[in-house]
């Protein structure tokens, strides 16, 4: 889990010659820099502005304090024309994602009083004010040609949508930022022949940063055994009050869930575990059996509170469910169960941990006399995701052995699910059933993603972006 700040940096950019030029020019394009400073602490508080960048020592200045200050984003205002050479060190000196802000302080220039003024000096100064859009082709080509890669936001300072795509840009940095100081646990082993699951860790790495943590089956077991009594009665307590418990949960089973769901909790907080991927037979050894069979509960609170778990030892999809999480919309595990053509709608679910804080309703814990293609019975949580717009998530592993990022909007609808004791929902999407799983299988991705409420694909895109990753939308 991360112990830093993250943190937004900010600078405007002008020209020197122009303020002795101009009278003025320099505070009014201060004060719209100021705007966007204000605007942006709506969106986070904590902001590193540099101020108005107008020479070229100022601009070395400023990029040794986006450094310092440890930004994991720049927002770059263009208030009117600069040099690029006012620019450039900035940018290069704080090597972090940077974005182009080409605002104008209005929707147009008020061409009759313009061109009422008497002096042809105040004329200039004026369209000056005016001339974000002036430098940004410059400032592209230098970004282009020294491989600096860089987005750009164009419109009116106090443009509303503008904002909202802002905002959605401070959002894909705060997930990109939470992944990169995640802690990932690793318990247990692949299930064994699902190959699609398997993933060079090296990639995650790569794309995403944090930490991969290796955690032995039996280091759970062993603190399962250190669970007071009472702790254990307390987490039946919680279990009762969080979840829909089905008249079929004997006593006996409650209470080996809650110390399994407790001794979790211990092994997060020892790890400092932001997710977890998990998967482990536990044949031949009756401690271990007993750890794995009864997990599930614990791991669906563990997942409502921000650190989701993926069963299978998924751990592309454990990525996939952070950053649901993370941007807030919640990640649960999730495959394809059936289609019914006759609704034209696909059945998705998955047996395991659920994300119940996003379910429709109360989830229910029911009792499993086996876990199919599992060892062992128990616990389990039957749950559908809430009715509304739905966003699909994959991250996929590509032929190449780079990753990209696989997304899907649709909707949770009502209707019947089967009452097996898993998670699972009703998805129809805008291109229809059979349509979206040709065009969702053709990229290749594992049979498992992350479901989470809301449409949220302009944020995802925005993400790879900032990842370097190929985003893909199939509808």
């Amino acid at each position: 889990m991360q112990t830093a700040t993250f943190k937004i940096g900010l600078f405007g950019i002008g020209l020197d010659t122009y303020w002795q030029q101009f009278d003025g020019l320099k505070q009014r394009l201060e004060n719209y820099l100021q705007t966007v400073y204000t605007r942006l602490g709506v969106l986070h508080p904590s902001i590193v502005n540099a101020g108005m960048i107008d020479t070229v020592d100022k601009a070395f200045e400023a990029g040794t304090l986006f450094r310092t200050e440890d930004v994991s984003i720049l927002f770059l205002y263009v208030s009117t024309y600069a040099l690029s050479a006012t620019v450039l060190p900035v940018v290069q000196h704080a090597k972090v994602p940077v974005i182009i802000l080409n605002l104008s302080p209005e929707a147009a220039i008020d061409y009759d009083a313009f061109n009422n003024m008497k002096d042809r000096t105040s004329m200039t100064g004026e369209w000056l004010a005016f001339c974000s859009a002036c430098p940004v082709p410059e400032i592209a080509n230098v970004f282009n040609r020294t491989g600096i890669a860089f987005q750009q936001v164009t419109g009116m300072l106090q443009d509303n949508v503008v904002w909202a795509e802002i905002a959605e840009w401070v959002a894909a940095a705060k997930v990109a930022y939470t992944m990169q100081y995640n802690r990932l646990g690793c318990m247990g082993h692949y299930y064994s022949g699902m190959l699609d699951i398997y993933t060079d860790l090296i990639q995650q790495y790569k794309y995403f940063g944090g930490h991969i943590q290796m955690i032995e089956v039996e280091e759970l077991s062993a603190l399962r055994k250190t669970i007071a009594c009472n702790h254990v009665k307390e987490r039946v307590q919680l279990f009762c009050e969080t979840l829909d418990v089905q008249s079929d949960c004997t006593e006996e089973a409650l209470n080996d869930a809650a110390t399994t769901s407790v001794a979790l909790d211990l092994m997060v907080e020892k790890y400092r575990l932001g997710s977890l991927a998990y998967y482990y037979k536990g044949s031949g050894n009756e401690a271990n059996e007993a750890t794995m069979s009864s997990v599930i509960l614990g791991t669906s609170l563990l997942t409502a509170r921000g650190i989701p778990v993926a069963g299978e030892y998924e751990i592309k999809n454990a990525q996939a469910m952070k950053i649901m999480d993370s941007f807030g919309a919640g990640g649960s595990f999730t495959e394809y169960y059936a289609i019914d053509y006759k609704d034209d709608v696909v059945l998705m679910g998955h047996d395991g941990p659920g994300h119940i804080a996003i379910a429709e309703g109360k989830t229910k814990a029911r009792s499993l006399q086996v876990y199919h293609g599992k060892v062992g019975n128990g616990i389990s949580v039957e749950m559908m995701v809430k009715h509304g717009n739905v966003t699909l998530l994959s991250v996929t592993e590509k032929k190449d052995g780079g990753l990209m990022l696989l997304v899907a909007e649709g909707e949770s609808v009502a209707g019947p699910i089967l009452q097996i004791g898993n998670t699972n929902s009703r998805y129809k999407f805008s291109i229809g059933a059979k349509q979206f799983i040709q065009n969702w299988n053709c990229y290749g991705p594992a049979h498992h993603c992350a479901v989470g409420v809301g449409h949220i694909s302009s944020k995802i895109e925005k993400l790879g972006k900032l990842l370097k990753m190929d985003v893909v939308k199939v509808c």
